[in-house]
C-alpha cells in the first residue's frame, strides 16, 4: 500500500461489490440496449450505466462489456479491462469522499458508462453527459391530464474520465468541446 494511503474500509470494499452486482442485473436484465427491463425504474437511467449522486459529478467510459455480435451492442464481460478500471474509479471518488481534508464540504459523484468495446457506442453513450446542457422545449408536448410535462433535469458533468483507446478519447473530446 503507498504510504499515506489507508486500506479499503469493510463497508467502502461492500458499496463496491454492491454496485458491481448493480451493474450485472442491469446489463443482463435489459431488454433492449439503452433500457432497464423493470418499468418501475426511472427513465433516465440506462442499462450499461452507474449513477453516483454528489455535489461534483464525474463522467466515466469503460469497455465493461466486449463487442456484441449481430447487432447487440455488447457481450461478454471484461473483467480486466473493463471492471478493474470501473472499480479503480469508484475506488478514487470513495476516498476522496471519506478524506474531509481533500474536498472539504464537496461530494463526488459519476455517471459511469458501459462503451461495450465500441467507438460507435461509446460516442452514443457520451451524448448521455451533455443531455443537462441542452434545453427541452416541451411547449408543444402535453400529458394526458393536460398539463405540461415535467422533465427530470440530468447530470451535469464537468469532466469525463476515458474511454480506454485513445481514438475513441479523442471523437469523445470533439462531441463534448461542442457543449462547452
Amino acid at each position: 500500500m503507498a504510504k499515506g494511503l489507508k486500506p479499503p474500509s469493510v463497508p467502502s470494499v461492500f458499496s463496491l461489490v454492491i454496485l458491481k452486482s448493480c451493474w450485472l442485473l442491469c446489463s443482463t436484465t435489459s431488454q433492449k440496449p439503452g433500457v432497464l427491463a423493470d418499468s418501475q425504474l426511472p427513465q433516465q437511467e440506462f442499462a450499461h450505466s452507474i449513477r453516483l449522486d454528489g455535489d461534483i459529478i464525474l463522467g466515466g467510459l469503460f469497455p465493461v462489456h466486449s463487442r456484441g455480435d449481430r447487432g447487440v451492442p455488447c457481450g461478454e464481460l471484461k473483467k480486466e479491462k473493463g471492471i478493474h478500471r470501473l472499480e479503480a474509479m469508484l475506488f478514487a471518488i470513495d476516498l476522496i469522499n471519506k478524506d474531509p481534508d481533500i474536498l472539504p464540504n464537496v461530494t463526488l459523484g459519476a455517471r459511469i458508462l458501459d462503451t461495450c468495446s465500441r467507438d460507435t457506442y461509446a460516442l452514443e453513450q457520451s451524448l448521455t453527459f451533455v443531455q443537462a446542457l441542452i434545453e427541452r422545449d416541451g411547449s408543444d408536448v402535453r400529458c394526458a391530464n393536460g398539463e405540461p410535462p415535467i422533465f427530470a433535469k440530468p447530470d451535469k458533468v464537468v469532466g469525463v474520465i476515458g474511454a480506454s483507446a485513445s481514438s475513441v478519447s479523442i471523437m469523445v473530446a470533439n462531441i463534448l468541446r461542442l457543449f462547452k
